[in-house]
């Protein structure tokens, strides 16, 4: 039977955990999984640790470097690959890898045909929002409040949207003030465990993906160690029967083996001249 108790089961199995804005970050395989396997993008890992895609036809670019001020995935999109981007999203450190995942899933597979399929008219296209997704999932707005929230039934999630007019650089330079934004936690607007920002340019049905994976209903697995405390007495876990078992080492070691050729930066001796500008711009903090 199911238990609401995870302090009941060994701390170093992995378990089933519900909902998964709850579950904590987890492994992020399958963000990695996507993007090495995507025909044409090429990957950097710089630093020992900071990995840095770019996609074939230099549109995308894709961050996770570890020390910045959100850490998780920064992603950018400019028509002109030189140019300011037109839009960022940016999901951080602790952002369930299941809400990342589906966002670059649908990044990844709608950039070839510059997203066509899930436009109007498109084999892709479902004519579902952000709110719809939320409305289904009887999310509740709450009334009065600026800017506007709506909120999941237990009330640990809430989707943000911003009003009144901001220059849209200054969304691009700070995700804190961006157009909307996902969060979780006990307590998901004043003090929340992880967030996700969304500047305005950032199209729809990508958002769509990522409110998808924020209601899914079905659980997720974790190593229960790594169930966040705050969260351990608002979740359902319950143990991975033996033929659901999954190995999270394993898994980790997909995305030490790409597909894709990586090259590799190392940190300069302390003695050696500094790294060049383009790629010390690459540090840019989040």
């Amino acid at each position: 039977m199911p238990t609401t108790d995870p302090h009941a089961l060994d701390p170093d199995v992995d378990v089933l955990i519900a909902p998964v804005y709850l579950a904590g970050p987890g492994p992020d395989h399958a963000v990695f999984n996507t993007l090495d396997s995507a025909a044409g993008w090429t990957k950097v890992v710089a630093f020992g640790e900071d990995t840095y895609y770019t996609s074939p036809c230099q549109r995308v670019r894709m961050a996770n470097v570890m020390d910045s001020h959100y850490g998780g995935w920064t992603i950018s999109y400019a028509e002109d690959p030189l140019g300011v981007p037109d839009w960022i999203t940016t999901f951080d450190r602790d952002t369930p890898r299941e809400i990342v995942a589906a966002f670059t899933d649908t990044l990844v597979a709608g950039l070839p045909n510059n997203f066509a399929d899930y436009l109007s008219g498109g084999e892709h296209h479902t004519g579902l929002t952000p709110a719809t997704v939320f409305s289904q999932h009887e999310w509740e707005a709450v009334r009065g409040t600026r800017p506007f929230r709506t909120v999941s039934p237990d009330g640990h999630a809430a989707f943000r949207i911003r009003g009144g007019w901001l220059h849209e650089y200054d969304e691009l330079l700070d995700p804190a003030k961006s157009t909307w934004r996902m969060s979780a936690g006990p307590n998901p607007i004043t003090t929340p465990s992880w967030q996700a920002y969304f500047s305005r340019g950032t199209p729809e049905h990508l958002m769509t993906a990522a409110a998808n994976a924020l209601t899914d209903p079905r659980p997720v697995v974790r190593a229960e160690f790594l169930i966040p405390d705050r969260h351990r007495s608002l979740v359902k876990t319950q143990p991975l029967r033996p033929n659901q078992a999954t190995s999270l080492s394993t898994a980790a070691l997909a995305r030490s083996s790409p597909t894709n050729a990586v090259h590799h930066l190392q940190r300069p001796p302390v003695a050696s001249a500094p790294l060049p500008p383009v790629v010390a711009g690459s540090r840019r903090q989040r």
